[in-house]
């Protein structure tokens, strides 16, 4: 019952609305139906791996050939465990494959919708597989990124990635592959959310911050970091990674040096409101 009772809004993108017209126009609705259930089962693996792990999830968006789940946790977790949610939607797939292979000895079903469903599993479980952000290829990517490179580095790195292989794919299929309508609405579509995500690094990257300072992050290890004292704050936090607590080592001109814990780094940032000063004129008398 209360997982009856967690379950998540689900909504339907609005480009996914402009997909359901043209299946109808085409006289393909029966494709489209089956796409969603399979996008729909794959999203409530991600939504079950969450749940267990006690993530606020508030709404699943559903759009073709795959969805968001929309949550507070990312970024906030374990490396590990945000990996679990990822792989958890993928793994849906092998449970459809094992109902195709169960089903297909008997006549339950017409064997040509056994058929579209293997060839639609199979396309979406591969598509998202892409290391194109937001796909989960693309957050398995990110999460491996960002566990040996500085977060901010890992999610502006991805976005480019991610908008290069979108623009690749869209001229291979102008001028090498078949052209298909869909194909191309679909990555014209990835490519603008990413371009979303670009502008909205800056607000990601302070959220990110946010939750170190709440004191609400995963921490494994400690590495040091070390920086000029004529840095700003954003020059420090540049350097942050995920799992990482950073004692940070002001360097002065003078060669002499101090150390601050990178909670008092955040600290003169949000609350104190230190945002033109640089480090070492915040901390030169802590010395």
């Amino acid at each position: 019952m209360t997982f009856v009772n967690n379950l998540p809004m689900v909504k339907f993108h609005p480009i996914l609305y402009v997909f359901i017209a043209i299946s109808i126009l085409t006289g393909t609705f029966t494709e489209l139906a089956i796409i969603l259930s399979i996008v729909l089962f794959h999203e409530l693996g991600h939504f079950i791996m969450a749940n267990s792990l006690g993530w606020r999830v508030r709404r699943i968006m559903l759009w073709v050939f795959g969805g968001v789940m929309d949550t507070d946790e990312h970024g906030t977790k374990p490396i590990k465990e945000e990996m679990l949610v990822t792989l958890a939607g993928p793994c849906q797939h092998f449970i459809v494959y094992f109902l195709i292979f169960s089903l297909s000895p008997f006549d339950l079903v017409p064997a040509s919708l056994l058929e579209l469903a293997f060839y639609y599993n199979s396309a979406i479980l591969l598509f998202n597989l892409l290391p194109i952000y937001p796909l989960d290829g693309g957050k398995l990517l990110f999460l491996l990124l960002s566990a040996i490179m500085p977060y901010k580095q890992a999610h502006q790195s991805i976005i480019l990635v991610s908008m290069g292989m979108a623009i690749a794919i869209i001229f291979l299929q102008l001028f090498l592959f078949p052209f298909t309508l869909s194909a191309l609405f679909i990555m014209v579509f990835i490519f603008l959310e990413n371009r979303t995500e670009w502008k909205q690094r800056f607000y990601t990257f302070i959220r990110f911050l946010l939750n170190r300072y709440e004191g609400t992050t995963s921490v494994q290890t400690i590495q040091p970091i070390k920086v000029s004292a004529n840095s700003t704050f954003m020059d420090v936090f540049a350097f942050f990674k995920r799992e990482k607590k950073h004692p940070i080592y002001i360097i002065y001109p003078d060669e002499q040096r101090i150390v601050i814990d990178e909670n008092e780094c955040l600290k003169s940032y949000f609350h104190d409101n230190q945002h033109t000063q640089t480090i070492g004129e915040t901390f030169r008398y802590q010395e």
